[in-house]
């Protein structure tokens, strides 16, 4: 795969490419807090204040107050008993799965998984089996075919970042029996679904028993680093059996800070998500008025899939033309040829998303 060109992000909803100011829509900071001056300040404040590392595992002598605070902010907004920092979003699963080890009789896991699932569906220590995508029809075959006595954990994605497609995590959750768990890797729908952003748990009305939802900081937060949101039975798993935590060194101390400030101010700030709401609905609406369709999906994301080179080439010119970044991507669960991915964001104007819509519609 080529390096992508260096992009720069300014003025929080446009990129510098080339000589050009183009309207950005890409990339996963929903909400722009990655910009946003109170984070910003938050950064600078806690390097003041804190240092920049604490340069050992939280189980040595690397723990520091602000990351019980972080974990107790997150199980706050997530309405959950605990939750547990860990250094990236990619680790989360990684962490979840070597905790759990030994627990299950499979994995039954979504075709399209996001690839840190995949990773860590092998620390379970079972059998794998692939669920089709967004399949309940599958699951109850599958279990059906297993028999009674199985002890499944499911793995899927909450929002897929490919296209912004639902788990069905409620029809899930109605299948699966007692004894069954999931794993629900949620690092685009935190923050942007449900009627308070408690992601796709919250969406689709699931209860919390026996799942796990992983989250990044990296997205709606805008910062970085992701957080397992669980019951206090897996946090102590967590602390006891997986060795990437146990060996870790955690986040930065002035990006802990960030993000503290960050899930308090998203939680605080009801605007943000009514407004990308607003706007998700408004790209929409035009692209209905001018006669082509969108997925039906919540979500802000919206693929574009053309349909040969000379197609690309077609609305690439299109989208420069009206002053749009044109994000053609290739990544694992999209189109093997790569895709436009659309991005649509709380703070992008009215003028954005009107251009972003005249841009895909002449080339579809």
């Amino acid at each position: 795969m080529p390096e992508p060109l260096p992009l720069q992000q300014i003025d929080r909803t446009y990129v510098r490419f080339g000589k050009r100011k183009l309207s950005y829509f890409a990339g996963c900071d929903y909400f722009r807090l990655a910009s946003h001056p109170l984070v910003l300040k938050a950064v600078g404040d806690g390097l003041k204040k804190f240092g920049l590392n604490v340069a050992a595992s939280r189980l040595t002598t690397g723990h520091h107050a602000i990351y019980d605070t972080l974990e107790q902010e997150i199980a706050a907004f997530f309405a959950s008993e605990t939750a547990v920092l860990i250094s990236s979003g990619y680790m989360t699963n990684l962490v979840a799965a070597q905790a759990l080890k030994g627990t299950f009789s499979h994995v039954l896991i979504d075709e399209k998984a996001h690839p840190s699932l995949a990773d860590a569906s092998t620390f379970l220590d079972c059998p794998i089996l692939k669920l089709q995508h967004r399949s309940p029809e599958d699951l109850r075959r599958i279990t059906q075919r297993l028999g009674k006595g199985i002890r499944p954990i499911l793995l899927t994605d909450g929002m897929f970042s490919h296209d912004g497609g639902i788990a069905p995590l409620q029809a899930y959750q109605k299948i699966l029996s007692r004894d069954s768990w999931m794993l629900v890797d949620d690092a685009h729908g935190a923050g942007t679904l449900g009627a308070t952003g408690k992601g796709s748990v919250e969406l689709e009305g699931v209860q919390r028993r026996q799942l796990i939802q992983t989250i990044t900081l990296s997205k709606a937060f805008g910062v970085y680093g992701g957080a397992i949101v669980c019951d206090r039975q897996v946090r102590e798993q967590i602390f006891s059996n997986s060795r990437m935590f146990v060996g870790n060194t955690p986040l930065p101390l002035p990006l802990a800070n960030a993000a503290l400030h960050s899930v308090k101010l998203l939680r605080r700030e009801k605007g943000l998500r009514r407004r990308l709401v607003e706007n998700v609905k408004l790209l929409k609406a035009e692209a209905a008025r001018l006669g082509f369709p969108l997925n039906d999906s919540p979500s802000p994301i919206f693929p574009v899939i053309p349909k040969d080179a000379a197609h690309a080439d077609r609305l690439r010119a299109r989208l420069l033309a009206n002053g749009v970044f044109p994000s053609f991507i290739k990544y694992p669960g999209g189109p093997q040829d790569g895709y436009f991915r659309f991005v649509i964001a709380s703070e992008h104007s009215r003028a954005q998303i009107l251009a972003l819509a005249r841009s895909l519609a002449p080339a579809t």
